[in-house]
């Protein structure tokens, strides 16, 4: 047994190896690539995902699974071994369902369509786009169909991204979370909008990178196993469990942008940095979803980084990064202008209070595309439709509207979205937890010292890596499943203050 199991773990490693090769072209074509080597990049990324995906499918796997189910039963339910046996069943009996054709198919299509998103972006133009989108499209229903039984055609793509999930579960939390959104929102846009000039002025963009870095610094996020560059949409990568990247996106107009976005990503990092390192080479290092790799992200941009108690420590620091700007900007008013909560276009950019909304209209979008309600040619004015319904604005241009977010034209469509709001949720829930058990974190963020919630985090969170299922991870760390409360509650006492409701 020990024999099959070690046979089991190299075979993952080639792997992971090459599943993480791909992952560093993928990264260089979002960073530094000129344009004329999509071509090559996309028949390079199919190969090496044909490779990997023959390799994990390949019979041998499955053999030596069903061999080892003595070996697991043999072992705790934690143990390294039974959860690596675990996992890697669950990932495997999924990936035998997907010919290795789509997987190359797939990925020559997705660097075709990035490279054409990220030209036609700027010029506005979705026509660009919209044949390659419309093959996206054909191809995300193809991989549906690869998933018998399913409830919903968007049920194998939101399993991919948040497992154990459906369509008609996040239907169910969307709406729980609309009631209790939508009459802050109206209370708080009824009133004048905060100022936040503060934030739009000039800021040189190497003195706020050199800014962001001394924060996420002391956050934690250790660049002796990480770095940071700049790209057209921000995201975490990792080649191994040394060397998690993340990069971020820098408006030299408005300071949000890139600080923000910086702290956004660094939190990423900092989960897959924290994943035990025993796990490297196999299926178990990594985040377990998207919604619960969002919730970190939240956790270290929002609920720390947007915190006032975190401003009275930077706030000094930030003004004497940028004298001119900031000199006569007082902390309050700075703190209102980070937090104004306003009906904007843009989801990368919005406030606490009605960024969720952004993602119910696109995973809204999502599933009637999927459906076949919507078709692609549409879908910049459904997109506008939806915005003027939901928050009362319509983006002057496809720029800001339909061609904003690098989603669906860097992968499949459906799954994509509704992690950023399960984050938000799940962030509450987790950061309750390290109150209950750290009641003097708050104190600590004023002093800006961040390594008792680090720390914790590490060893509640992080450092399972993908050992246990979203459901599994929450009913550890919190006691019970998902819910809303105290997010809610998070969003309620906080804008209730600055905006006295």
């Amino acid at each position: 047994m020990e024999r099959k199991f070690k046979e089991l773990r190299n075979r993952l490693h080639e792997v992971e190896d090459l599943r993480l090769a791909a992952a560093l072209l993928e990264w260089d074509q979002a960073t530094y690539m000129p344009p004329g080597g999509a071509e090559a990049r996309g028949r390079q990324l199919a190969l090496l995902s044909a490779l990997a995906q023959d390799k994990f499918t390949d019979s041998e796997v499955g053999r030596l699974l069903d061999a080892l189910v003595p070996f697991q039963e043999q072992h705790d339910y934690d143990s390294f071994e039974a959860s690596l046996i675990r996992k890697t069943r669950n990932d495997y009996e999924k990936a035998v369902r997907v010919p290795t054709e789509f997987v190359s198919r797939m990925n020559i299509h997705s660097t075709t369509s990035y490279q054409n998103w990220a030209n036609a972006r700027p010029d506005n133009n979705f026509k660009a786009v919209e044949d390659n989108l419309k093959k996206t499209l054909d191809m995300s229903r193809e991989y549906s169909e690869f998933f018998s039984g399913y409830e919903h055609i968007a049920d194998p793509h939101i399993d991919r991204s948040d497992p154990g999930m459906k369509a008609s579960d996040i239907k169910q939390v969307f709406g729980e979370l609309r009631k209790e959104l939508v009459p802050i929102v109206k209370a708080i846009v009824e009133q004048a909008e905060a100022d936040d000039r503060p934030v739009k002025q000039e800021f040189a963009e190497d003195e706020q990178l050199a800014f962001g870095q001394l924060v996420i610094e002391d956050f934690g996020y250790d660049f002796q196993r990480g770095r940071q560059d700049k790209t057209l949409h921000p995201f975490m990568t990792k080649f191994s469990l040394g060397d998690v990247r993340i990069t971020t996106r820098v408006k030299k107009d408005d300071l949000s942008e890139g600080l923000f976005s910086t702290l956004h990503e660094a939190g990423h990092g900092m989960y897959e940095l924290g994943i035990d390192p025993s796990f490297e080479g196999t299926p178990l290092a990594d985040g377990i979803s998207s919604g619960v790799h969002e919730s970190q992200s939240r956790t270290w941009e929002n609920i720390v980084g947007r915190s006032l108690g975190f401003w009275k420590h930077y706030y000094p620091k930030l003004q004497g990064a940028f004298r001119e700007q900031l000199e006569g900007v007082k902390l309050q008013d700075f703190y209102r202008a980070i937090n104004k909560v306003s009906r904007s276009l843009i989801r990368t950019d919005a406030d606490e209070v009605t960024y969720n909304l952004h993602v119910m209209i696109r995973f809204d979008l999502e599933l009637d595309l999927l459906e076949g309600n919507l078709e692609v040619k549409d879908l910049p004015e459904a997109w506008h439709t939806r915005y003027e319904q939901d928050l009362g604005l319509r983006a002057p241009n496809d720029m800001d509207g339909v061609l904003q977010d690098v989603h669906w034209y860097a992968g499949l469509i459906g799954g994509s979205f509704q992690g950023y709001t399960l984050g938000n949720i799940m962030a509450s829930l987790f950061y309750d937890q390290a109150l209950k058990a750290h009641p003097n974190i708050p104190e600590q963020i004023e002093q800006g010292k961040f390594n008792t919630l680090h720390t914790w985090l590490k060893d509640n969170l992080y450092v399972h890596g993908a050992k246990f299922t979203p459901d599994e991870l929450l009913n550890r760390v919190t006691g019970g499943p998902l819910h809303i409360g105290p997010y809610i509650d998070y969003l309620k006492s906080k804008y209730g203050q600055l905006y006295e409701l």
